[in-house]
């Protein structure tokens, strides 16, 4: 009878793992995170809907422009999806009972905000580059700060504003980091394993395509107004020697004083169309991997059991 250290996917494989899902995802979705950036930094009725920014993108800079970013995003991922999700799976095996059986919906939200919180903390430079290219475009051509890739950008801002600026907005993205991965990775375990359990379901990609939309969707509800608070103080600039939001609250109040409270969930089409997609690619990239790596590394008769 093999160990049950023989039965379990090494920390450093799972690690692996959700960074190349993440990746993977970002490669369909990134246009979607460009729509999503573009209305969150709008302050004005400047981008009605989705199709509008779409539109408005490829007729002033051109189709390609829908990838701008795409190098911040590929990094965001490489940092902050790898240690949120090989974390995750790691807590969630140690908070497994002895056979197997799953924790409780609380202990995997817990589970889910630890691993966030790291996970963003690790992954805010990334995320800062990635708001700041998505968001260029809709600036007049004198103010656009024109990175050429990510690197470009982590480097610039170190040397043009200091090396914290790279951390600019940390607390919001970690609190946000906290709400989505509470949100994301408890919903699609609990959405998982209640479809398990009306039988009418089984461990496959159908199964796991229909626990990531529920997923994406509590998601989107849930985080939508930190999502915003954290785009806008990450693409801030000084006024008058002074930055442009105080605070994550400060965002929140000024939105819902001169846009109206429902403009938190500014973008939410984008941003569930983005959400969703990528948790669907994400999660089917990585169940997938996991099926894989159990069958052909651990042997057939552990690739019967689930992932997440």
């Amino acid at each position: 009878m093999a160990s049950q250290q023989q039965t379990k996917i090494p920390n450093g494989v799972k690690f692996l793992f959700g960074g190349m899902a993440g990746m993977g995802a970002t490669c369909f979705v990134q246009p979607l995170d460009l729509v999503k950036n573009r209305m969150q930094v709008a302050t004005s009725k400047e981008h009605k809907t989705s199709l509008h920014v779409i539109k408005h993108v490829v007729k002033s800079e051109g189709v390609t422009a829908l990838y701008a970013g795409l190098s911040a995003g590929l990094l965001r991922q490489a940092t902050y999806t790898t240690t949120r999700l090989g974390i995750y799976t790691w807590l969630f095996e140690k908070a497994s009972g002895p056979r197997g059986e799953p924790p409780n919906f609380f202990v995997k939200a817990g589970l889910g905000m630890a691993a966030g919180v790291v996970g963003a903390f690790v992954g805010t430079p990334a995320e800062v580059s990635l708001i700041r290219m998505t968001s260029d475009g809709r600036l007049p051509l004198a103010e656009r700060r024109n990175y050429k890739n990510v690197l470009d950008a982590l480097v610039r801002m170190v040397r043009e504003e200091g090396l914290v600026t790279l951390w600019r907005g940390a607390i919001p993205t970690m609190g946000r980091a906290m709400v989505v991965n509470a949100a994301q990775l408890a919903s699609y375990s609990q959405a998982k394993q209640m479809l398990m359990g009306t039988g009418f379901f089984k461990e496959n990609i159908f199964l796991h395509f229909c626990a990531s939309m529920i997923s994406g969707l509590i998601t989107t509800a849930a985080s939508m107004p930190v999502d915003i608070a954290k785009t806008r103080i990450q693409n801030m600039k000084m006024i008058d020697g002074k930055p442009e939001y105080k605070g994550a609250f400060d965002v929140l109040g000024k939105v819902i004083r001169k846009e109206g409270f429902f403009s938190l969930w500014k973008g939410f089409t984008p941003y569930y169309m983005r959400l969703g997609p990528h948790t669907v690619i994400t999660f089917i990239f990585l169940e997938q991997m996991n099926l894989l790596y159990k069958r052909h590394v651990l042997g057939d008769k552990f690739a019967k059991g689930g992932g997440l």
